[in-house]
């Protein structure tokens, strides 16, 4: 019951989307309104879309059956056309006769009267109007343009014309090779476009037993040709066109997938064109017809020659007689073999891949170990044309041309068919050309908006997630290939990944944004870059590599700024404890030293609000750890000398300044002021420094501890003006 109300409900739903009102946005505004919620609007769309698929597979089947039907519609026009031609030609024959036989009565008529009359005379008007008659019996005279081999020659003769016309065309002296083959007629003819039917050029066909030869004018050598294509008969349809003034005289030649039309120079040419086409075709089919009929049938033992047999052989002659070995025979009379190259061409022109390679393994499997006679290399060079015409289609379903959308499981279909069909490194080449154009376009499509962070964070899951849905997908497609299809797929990959740097480094360094907002930006590249490994592809060291020219750079900046701000600050200090004015701003200092790395800072804290150092020494080691920390989020291997040669270069503005304070200051209260400010640089940043810099790099720096070593407070006599050697 539910199934009867379903088929029902398909039905209707079908009459109302074929109804010739239906109008799709009243009928979704409809549909809306009468819903009860979302589930009721999914059942809808999932009858919609069966409707959909089964609407499709329909037309796929009329769009296979009509195709076929096509092709035999065509030849049946073909063969009564041609014989209506002869019919009218047959019937204009009989009508100039009907119409001469008054003309030539009448004088006979006047003449039989007069020799009445005369009594006697014999009338000459009897073989006078024979003769007017065998007079008016003319024929068509041929054309310049036009010529067809009549007079039956030999094959010699034959090959000879061939060979005489076929050296006036350029580029087709491989046809002379084909044995057998000769011509059957030639003429000028002007090709027109099959759309807009405007003139394209000046042609001159050739028509031989087993092909048409279609050749263009050279202008500049007079009688001369260049070679333009060569169809072969078997797979060529003609197609007459009616006549519609100014366009007359016109046939069309069907070539699938292609289709070309050409004018005769008047309507005598162009019906001579169809007959000795159709005749030609026939002659051809019949011809083949033959051959596979002798190829199957069995054939007896060959028949040896009695020696007895023989009287004139010399009785000293003993030696046996080898036995002519006969040519196997491949029996192709079978359906599924005669009907191929149109199953072929009925496959890709429905984009059926998987079913035109199944037939071309179906035929390699049959033809693996049999012999290669002519009928079975004839059969391969039509089964290589359409073996072209697939891979040509299949390469431009994978170009960039096409759409993009639907990830790396949109190629499957095309890479795997080139793929059996032994184009494995075309179709590796396809695909990641393909990817390539992909990954570029999508990087293209994000919009640079809002923060910097937040674009780097759009970019790099885009970028990432075509990458390794990419991989996946090509370790699907190509698995059990060459594996040189691996090295091809690495080197794409440090392509890819060097657009992405470019369009990482555009946004990040060459905007001159911070040191923190660049550590935070490299720290979210290389975690996305890290999740590569699930599938055991690491690239971290390619993104180092492209990015350590950017870092350093960003560094060295950061370094400047670090030192000039400082040599700043020195310029300006007086060398006074800092006064906070509140508890609350003494709390955020303590808890800003502490997260900088600085334990002990309380030791340092007064009495209310007080701090016994130098706001110049606060903001310093602030400043530095800041630097330390961020520069940790971009060390890799490469920078450690960059990264330990600008903390050196920081951490010397400041001692210098220290102790030429020292040296020059004459205040005792304000010399033990710096000496406490030199005791917490020396004693505790300095060390802090060298230990979050080892637990960072993983090692040790020696020589931030031979700065701090050489840094040694020495006790000096109070009168003397200096105080550190």
């Amino acid at each position: 019951m539910a199934m009867a109300m379903s088929d029902s409900g398909a039905t209707r739903l079908r009459r109302q989307l074929e109804s010739g009102g239906f109008e799709a946005r009243l009928y979704v505004k409809q549909l809306s309104q009468q819903s009860d919620g979302d589930r009721d609007l999914q059942e809808h769309r999932q009858r919609i879309q069966a409707l959909a698929e089964e609407t499709a597979q329909n037309l796929k089947r009329n769009v296979y059956q009509n195709y076929r039907q096509f092709i035999e519609t065509a030849r049946e026009i073909s063969y009564l056309e041609s014989e209506m031609y002869q019919l009218s030609h047959l019937l204009t024959e009989q009508k100039s006769s009907l119409e001469s036989i008054p003309l030539t009565l009448l004088p006979a008529a006047a003449a039989a009267g007069a020799a009445a009359a005369s009594g006697g005379e014999e009338g000459g008007g009897g073989a006078g109007s024979r003769d007017h008659l065998r007079g008016q019996a003319g024929f068509f005279p041929t054309p310049g343009g036009a010529s067809r081999d009549s007079s039956g020659p030999g094959e010699e003769g034959k090959q000879r014309t061939l060979t005489t016309l076929l050296e006036k065309v350029e580029g087709c002296r491989h046809l002379l090779e084909t044995p057998g083959q000769y011509l059957v007629y030639n003429g000028d003819l002007v090709e027109y476009e099959a759309d807009h039917m405007a003139q394209l050029q000046r042609v001159h066909g050739f028509l031989m037993n087993d092909c048409l030869l279609v050749a263009t004018w050279l202008p500049q050598r007079r009688g001369m040709y260049r070679y333009n294509a060569l169809y072969p008969l078997d797979g060529l349809a003609v197609v007459n066109v009616k006549d519609n003034p100014p366009m007359k005289d016109m046939f069309k030649l069907l070539m699938f997938p292609e289709s070309r039309i050409f004018q005769a120079e008047n309507a005598k040419i162009k019906r001579e064109w169809l007959e000795v086409l159709e005749e030609t075709k026939r002659a051809l089919s019949e011809k083949r017809r033959r051959e596979q009929e002798e190829a199957a049938a069995p054939r007896g033992p060959p028949q040896v020659t009695s020696k007895a047999s023989n009287p004139f052989e010399d009785e000293e002659d003993d030696e046996p007689a080898i036995p002519e070995v006969e040519e196997e025979k491949v029996d192709l009379s079978m359906e599924w073999i005669q009907e191929l190259p149109e199953d072929l061409d009925v496959c890709i022109a429905q984009r059926d891949f998987e079913g035109a390679v199944d037939l071309l393994d179906k035929l390699n499997h049959y033809l693996e170990d049999k012999p290669s006679p002519p009928p079975v290399k004839e059969l391969r060079a039509k089964v290589d044309e359409r073996v072209r015409q697939l891979t040509e289609v299949l390469v431009f379903e994978l170009s960039p041309d096409r759409s993009l959308r639907g990830g790396p499981k949109a190629t499957r279909r095309a890479v795997s068919q080139l793929i059996r069909l032994g184009q494995c490194t075309k179709a590796c080449e396809l695909f990641l050309r393909n990817r390539a154009a992909a990954v570029h376009t999508a990087i293209r499509q994000l919009r640079i908006e809002g923060a910097t962070l937040l674009y780097i964070h759009k970019l790099c899951h885009v970028f990432f997630t075509s990458l390794l849905e990419t991989a996946r997908e090509f370790e699907t497609d190509f698995a059990g290939t060459d594996s040189g299809c691996y090295s091809a797929f690495v080197v794409w990959a440090r392509s890819a990944m060097g657009m992405f740097v470019d369009a990482f480094s555009k946004q990040v360094f060459d905007s001159k944004e911070s040191l923190s907002t660049a550590a935070e930006c490299v720290k979210v590249a290389k975690e996305h870059c890290q999740q590569l490994g699930d599938i055991g592809l690491d690239l971290t060291f390619i993104i180092h590599a492209l990015l350590v020219k950017d870092i350093q750079g960003a560094l060295h900046s950061y370094k400047e700024i670090i030192i000039e701000a400082t040599k700043h600050r020195n310029s300006e200090e007086m060398w006074r404890r800092m006064n906070l004015m509140t508890p609350e701003a003494l709390g955020k200092l303590k808890e800003e030293m502490k997260s900088c790395g600085v334990r002990n800072f309380e030791q340092y804290t007064g009495d209310d609000c007080w701090v016994n150092l130098s706001y110049t020494v606060v903001a310093f080691t602030k400043q530095t750890m800041g630097f330390l920390e961020e520069a940790l989020k971009l060390y890799f291997p490469e920078l450690h000398m960059v990264l330990l040669e600008s903390l050196v270069e920081i951490i010397l503005v400041a001692v210098q300044h220290v102790d030429y304070s020292l040296r020059c200051e004459q205040d005792p209260e304000k010399k033990a002021f710096i000496r406490q400010n030199a005791s917490f640089l020396y004693e505790t940043v300095l060390p802090v420094v060298e230990k979050r810099f080892e637990e960072g790099v993983g090692k040790p720096a020696k020589q931030l501890q031979d700065l701090r070593n050489a840094s040694r407070l020495i006790r000096v006599n109070p009168e003397s003006t200096t105080s550190v050697v």
